[in-house]
């Protein structure tokens, strides 16, 4: 049965608030455990159509500069794709030696495309080539976000970041993140806060109508 197949076939594919697929997979740092290697910590895991293709290079220039800072809110980056190992080693060698950056993070190789399967990263009107797919998962091996990207469009690694850092504010302070956040064109870095849980909140927040609230239902305040 071709990858094509068994990805019209596939089951189970994970959806937002599932732990994310059990799996041991091969990289160019190794072989990983996920979600179980990664518990503690955030991790990023994206797919890329092919090594050796302009527009998955530049996105891997984009995650390599920017490597530091989601180190720096403790996330881990994987990337993955179709292809051999020594495929990986050898595209990764190129990007660090002509693009002046170093690419610190482990490439799964996945050339029995099970890991793609798994994760409904191939689609069957584009041959065998895994889609910019991006999944951000929590410390407790929770799938918290999925972005989809045409072979055609590469992402945005400064949108995942931001991302990432509006889920771990969101978690730390139980509020939700306006469009944009944290430059958002109505409130700048002020969060949303949940909707009132009975009409008693309710009530008091339209006391507060212009100090942080336009509507009982829509109210931001600064961390």
């Amino acid at each position: 049965m071709s990858i094509e197949q068994q990805t019209v076939r596939r089951a189970g594919m994970p959806l937002l608030g599932d732990p994310f697929p059990e799996m041991k997979v091969d990289t160019t740092h190794g072989p990983i455990n996920l979600p179980g290697d990664m518990k503690g910590s955030w991790f990023v895991l994206f797919s890329h159509p092919g090594d050796f293709t302009p527009v998955c290079t530049t996105e891997f220039h984009a995650f390599a500069k920017r490597a530091a800072e989601f180190d720096e809110l403790g996330v881990k980056l994987i990337g993955h794709s179709i292809d051999q190992v020594q495929s990986h080693i050898k595209w990764v060698e190129w990007i660090n030696d002509n693009l002046n950056v170093k690419v610190p993070f482990p490439v799964i190789a996945d050339s029995m495309g099970g890991v793609a399967i798994r994760l409904g990263a191939v689609h069957p009107g584009k041959g065998s080539n895994t889609v910019r797919s991006v999944y951000i998962i929590d410390p407790e091996g929770i799938l918290r976000l999925m972005l989809y990207y045409p072979q055609e469009v590469g992402r945005s690694v400064d949108e995942i970041l931001r991302a990432v850092k509006a889920l771990q504010v969101s978690d730390k302070n139980k509020v939700a993140m306006p469009e944009g956040w944290p430059k958002n064109e109505l409130f700048g870095d002020d969060v949303i806060l949940p909707p009132p849980s009975d009409e008693t909140v309710a009530m008091e927040r339209k006391k507060k109508l212009g100090d942080g609230c336009l509507d009982w239902w829509f109210c931001h305040k600064k961390l």
